[in-house]
């Protein structure tokens, strides 16, 4: 079921699909039952189509981390997920309440409306940011309201989790998000920080309160860009019905340097429940852009941007140290997969706390027209990373964390190399195939990655497993040349 297409009246694991109740441009969204529950259910699905975005995979790969950790009524319930060895899914809450997107035929809002749905959306944020939860697509769409009155954040497809591996990050170099909600710092690629989620509310701020967004919807990344060093207009010229206070707290969430922005949300739903007690500044009063002189002082001589690690009040936890695993999954590679699984236990017993990273490159062309779905309609990247989650299983036992990821690239040697680099690989451990009249004219992927690795790299040949069962051989990286491996 790698193609990810089910129909009304299908049965999944126990839940009914229903009418198909959304389309996004990453998953579809089923309405679903089960007897056991008595509250509505929704199931997502990722979109696995041709021409689809590899995206949408890898994003729902993080929804499925993040949101079984969530609690609270801020959030939907997490009630099960399918794995891609079957059919990718999650189950969650039904949240019967209408989105803030609804909001839009009536713009812009009276002022106190504004704070108030301001102020239920902060409230939100800050039991998120206290679960180490960055949003990173905060939207009216996004925001769905309980009868009882809060605010309840969807969609975590996009999110980070400040102490779990950030797949998005580690695996594409563009920002993913919704052009006109998106902080300086993301659009930089920078997506750890809480502070992000303030620009995004008061990007719906300025909205709810003035009708239009306060940079536009760019399409590029170019005109994305032009918020690091280009102001909005103050929401009072737009509107004269704003008040100075609110103006003041859009502004301030608007900074380019997260450091001017509000350190928490709890401290701007502070601000937003009670407008008279806002300490007004020079924003306050404001009723021009920049000039521009300033604007291109400001192009040439960027703005700083200082960004957290961490929310205010919680432990520090260092980054795990990461062993990269670079699987062929080719016939020709089985005779190197016990020796390489062994390899891989043996050198994380050694560090306890070492994150593996399962990665395979799905080769594409350099010139011809590629496909994401095989002879029989299935997803190359589902059956791929299913392939993958089978080979670790025998070292999920030893409990520390494994991520899969299949990259697309012309040269898996050049892309493997990139992963390592970008996201400061410890180690890289590989298999290598046997002698070959192509591979002796053309050099081997193990070769190329031992050369040019920046870490330690254990190659694993097949004649350890044919003749020696001999451990894989290491050559730890030289303080002053790469490091290679012997092969």
């Amino acid at each position: 079921m790698s193609n990810g297409r089910v129909h009304t009246g299908d049965i999944v694991d126990g839940f009914t699909i229903g009418e198909l109740a959304h389309t996004g441009g990453m998953a579809r969204l089923w309405s679903v039952t089960r007897p056991d529950i008595d509250f509505p259910l929704l199931m997502k699905i990722p979109m696995l189509g041709e021409g689809d975005d590899p995206a949408a995979i890898v994003s729902f790969e993080m929804e499925q981390m993040i949101l079984p950790r969530l609690s609270g009524p801020h959030v939907p319930r997490f009630v099960g997920s399918g794995d891609f060895s079957s059919l990718p899914y999650l189950v969650m809450e039904r949240v019967p309440g209408p989105s803030l997107a609804t909001l839009s035929d009536r713009l812009p809002l009276p002022p106190d409306e504004v704070a108030r749905h301001g102020a239920n959306v902060a409230i939100a944020l800050d039991a998120l940011h206290r679960q180490h939860v960055v949003h990173l697509d905060l939207k009216p769409a996004n925001v769905l309201m309980r009868k009882t009155g809060e605010a309840v954040l969807i969609d975590y497809g996009l999110a980070r989790h400040n102490l779990l591996p950030d797949l998005m990050q580690e695996e594409f170099r563009l920002p993913y998000g919704t052009a006109p909600y998106m902080a300086p710092e993301q659009v930089l690629g920078r997506r750890h920080d809480y502070r992000s989620d303030i620009f995004a509310l008061g990007s719906m701020l300025y909205f709810l309160a003035t009708g239009e967004h306060p940079f536009g919807d760019p399409q590029r990344l170019s005109g994305l860009k032009q918020r690091l060093w280009r102001d909005p207009w103050p929401p009072r010229a737009r509107s004269g019905a704003i008040p100075h206070a609110l103006q003041e707290v859009i502004l301030r969430c608007l900074e380019v340097n997260p450091a001017w922005r509000y350190l928490t949300a709890a401290e701007l739903a502070a601000d937003l429940q009670d407008l008279s007690r806002v300490k007004l500044t020079a924003r306050a009063s404001r009723m021009k852009r920049d000039p521009f002189l300033e604007v291109i002082r400001r192009r040439f001589n960027p703005v700083p941007i200082e960004t957290l690690s961490r929310h205010p009040g919680t432990a520090q936890k260092a980054d795990p140290r990461m062993v990269l695993v670079a699987l062929d999954l080719g016939a020709a590679a089985a005779a190197t997969a016990g020796p390489l699984r062994r390899a891989v236990a043996s050198i994380v017993d050694g560090m306890p706390d070492a994150r593996i990273a399962c990665v395979n490159v799905l080769r594409i062309n350099r010139v011809a027209i590629d496909t994401s779905l095989d002879e029989e309609g299935r997803n190359k990247r589902v059956l791929r990373l299913a392939e993958l989650n089978a080979w670790a299983a025998p070292l999920k036992a030893r409990g520390g964390p494994i991520t899969f990821h299949v990259l697309e690239a012309v040269s898996p040697a050049d892309a493997i190399l990139e992963f390592a680099r970008q996201n400061r690989v410890d180690q890289i451990v590989m298999g290598a195939r046997g002698e070959s009249r192509m591979r002796s004219m053309l050099g081997s992927v193990s070769g190329t990655v031992a050369a040019h690795a920046p870490c330690t790299v254990t190659v694993v040949r097949e004649r350890f497993e044919a003749d020696s069962q001999e451990p894989a051989e290491t050559v730890p990286a030289p303080a002053s040349e790469p490091p290679v491996a012997t092969e």
